[in-house]
């Protein structure tokens, strides 16, 4: 029971060490092994993430029409493998950019299916979020990790380590699945289905349109802050860019207790409710970015930043999830804003470096962006009371006559 208990979170940890193994490492990999350059690195990252945008709309689409999103999940892990292969036996450039965009592209949505299937299988937000939370862990871990790999056996290791990880996520997936049969068949058979009061939100297409953008600006905000930091801090305030890295890993440590925090306070507080805490911290943290003289106030700053990242996952996934009733597409779509976020990322990079504020007019540009959001939840928000609902732990549909 102790054993079938651990699953999720150790699937969950593998499946977060793959995406932090590849994507910090794969700019290097791509300049190290293929020789490529600073330009094409650019084009290939692009549609790389392309093909993940497309792959996480199509596949989770799949799922949800068979009701199953473990075996997909397990096809994911397999083309991780082969991609990890693929990669470490080319010498190539196009043979390389022709695996990340037909094999990668797919492969990295394992770890979006697993949210989607403990929605379908009825977990309350509070477990996605601790869930999570344990990816967050392992892009702690995992990029210094892969970093010392590196450093010790090259950069073709990194790619056989991803190989090695990615047979535990098979294994650890494959497991998942077969228990979840048994729970179904324990339920079947005990003619009994636990339910669970859920937030009701009442959202017409319009509204969750708006939701979505929101969450595009969200991401954009932080996304931008992740790409421009190390600049920022050798350029503006002229330190060291080891500073910059204290800073990220900071926050990426916070981040993993903020996540909990806002899944105990989802059963308590309304999910907008959280949020807008959330795009408060985030324009705080931006503004005394802009602001900041030095790097002691700039980890002073960590923690709202922790906060708000915390707001956007913790609260964004399950919200989403309660949005769309599709666990499959919502999950999805969630995942997209971050990467149509990245895209807007750029603009607002430019833009804002164009000010009379300098750099420091990147993070006024991101407290801009977030105030905007904020303004959109506030819209959104004001909606009729909410009523609750019981939802089915198996089939996540409302049920009726309890």
């Amino acid at each position: 029971m102790r054993t079938a208990r651990l699953l999720v979170p150790s699937t969950a940890l593998i499946w977060g060490l793959q995406i932090a193994f590849l994507n910090p490492a794969l700019a290097l990999i791509l300049v190290s092994l293929y020789d490529a350059t600073t330009t094409e690195v650019g084009v290939v990252l692009a549609v790389y993430n392309a093909s993940g945008f497309i792959a996480s709309l199509v596949v989770p689409a799949y799922a949800d029409r068979h009701g199953d999103y473990l075996r997909p999940m397990v096809g994911c892990g397999v083309l991780t493998l082969l991609l990890a292969l693929l990669l470490a036996s080319t010498t190539s450039l196009p043979v390389a950019v022709l695996a990340l965009v037909l094999v990668g592209g797919p492969a990295g949505v394992g770890s979006s299916l697993l949210y989607a299937h403990l929605r379908h299988a009825g977990a309350r937000p509070a477990d996605i979020v601790n869930t999570r939370a344990i990816v967050s862990v392992a892009w702690v871990g995992g990029p210094p990790l892969a970093t010392l790999i590196i450093g010790i056996l090259g950069e073709r290791a990194i790619l056989l380590a991803l190989a090695a990880v990615s047979v535990l996520g098979i294994t650890a997936t494959a497991a998942l699945s077969a228990q979840h049969r048994r729970t179904l068949a324990s339920e079947s058979s005990a003619g009994a289905k636990a339910t669970f009061e859920e937030e009701d939100l009442g959202l017409n297409r319009t509204a969750v349109i708006l939701v979505v953008a929101a969450f595009v600006l969200l991401q954009a905000g932080n996304a931008t802050v992740t790409s421009i930091l190390t600049v920022y801090v050798t350029e503006t305030l002229h330190v060291d860019v080891v500073w910059a890295g204290i800073a990220l890993g900071v926050a990426a440590g916070l981040e993993v207790p903020a996540l909990i925090l806002i899944g105990r306070l989802s059963s308590r507080y309304s999910s907008f409710g959280l949020l807008t805490t959330g795009t408060l911290a985030g324009i705080a943290y931006y503004l005394g970015v802009a602001a900041t003289p030095g790097p002691v106030l700039l980890l002073i700053l960590q923690p709202l930043n922790a906060w708000a990242f915390a707001a956007i996952a913790g609260v964004g996934l399950p919200l989403f999830q309660q949005m769309i009733p599709r666990p499959g597409l919502s999950t999805g779509l969630y995942m997209n804003t971050r990467r149509i976020g990245a895209i807007v990322s750029g603009p607002l990079i430019a833009l804002g470096s164009l000010t009379v504020f300098g750099n420091r007019g990147i993070f006024v540009g991101c407290a801009v962006v977030t105030a905007a959001a904020l303004v959109v939840i506030s819209v959104v928000s004001r909606r009729p009371a909410p009523r609750t609902q019981a939802v089915d732990s198996t089939t996540d549909v409302p049920a009726r006559g309890r």
